[in-house]
């Protein structure tokens, strides 16, 4: 199944994508009880519709150096335990929506194309073991990075957590297989990233669990599991799309921000 929100007639609808027809469905996915077998109504063509974020998180937690290729791509050591950051609710944007290159503070952007867990119900130091039970499904994700801030501040907030920062879409789908699942970046059309979640360090499960012995999760919210090697930056107008097979592509411009200039003073 994939789940997906969408808006149409001004109004937002959460639906079920079919081919190239979305249908809507009354049921809340992020009730806590979605029980997957959904009435269907209202048939749309896809193109009569406006594709939003599959999720509206109250957080988005994200994984630091989970590929082994990616921590050799950047020399780092292979973590023993998960390293975790956040992203704001604020930074999520959806399918075919611009992605603001902040160039006010920074001047090197990055993509990280990654998949992200979409978490379904209430999920508090849950194990490994029964981690699945709490997962509504998966969607593409793109970890938007000011590279030259990261590596400025030390700490992720400010690199990580710019508006329009975390692309999310264009569904969840809710019956793949995140241990085995090819995850593709490209640029402009070129190829940038291509590797599959075997290479994980930390499978979905764990980090689901890792994460929700530091804070509770609830339903809606995503965890973005870290970037496979061959990340890159990214300039205004480059059009970057990050497909992962069973869940789609998930598309978006770079947009030119505020030309740089000083925007704060210290007195």
């Amino acid at each position: 199944m994939k789940l997906c929100r969408f808006l149409a007639s001004e109004k937002v609808h959460y639906g079920i994508i079919e081919g190239e027809s979305v249908f809507e469905i009354s049921d809340d996915p992020f009730s806590g009880s979605f029980a997957g077998s959904v009435k269907k109504s209202g048939q749309r063509a896809l193109t009569d519709v406006k594709l939003l974020a599959p999720a509206a998180p109250s957080k988005i937690i994200a994984i630091g150096l989970n590929y082994k290729a990616h921590a050799a791509e950047f020399g780092k050591p292979l973590p023993e335990e998960p390293m975790i950051f956040m992203k704001p609710s604020t930074a999520v944007i959806g399918p075919d929506d611009q992605v603001i290159y902040p160039a006010h503070m920074s001047h090197r952007v990055d993509f990280e194309g990654e998949l992200a867990v979409v978490i379904g119900r209430t999920a508090k130091e849950v194990s490994s073991r029964d981690a699945r039970d709490y997962i509504l499904g998966y969607t593409c994700a793109n970890d938007v990075t000011a590279r030259d801030l990261q590596g400025k501040d030390i700490q992720y907030t400010r690199a990580k957590g710019f508006d329009t920062f975390a692309p999310l879409g264009p569904c969840i789908a809710t019956d793949i297989d995140p241990l085995d699942v090819t995850i593709q970046t490209w640029l402009n059309g070129d190829l940038r990233q291509n590797t599959s979640t075997k290479d994980m360090i930390f499978n979905v499960y764990e980090l689901v669990s890792f994460v929700s012995h530091v804070m509770t999760l609830l339903p809606g919210d995503v965890i973005s599991t870290g970037t496979p090697p061959g990340v890159g930056k990214m300039r205004p107008r480059d059009v970057v799309e990050v497909r992962i097979e069973g869940i789609g592509s998930l598309r978006n411009t770079i947009a030119e921000g505020k030309a740089f200039r000083k925007i704060w003073s210290h007195s």
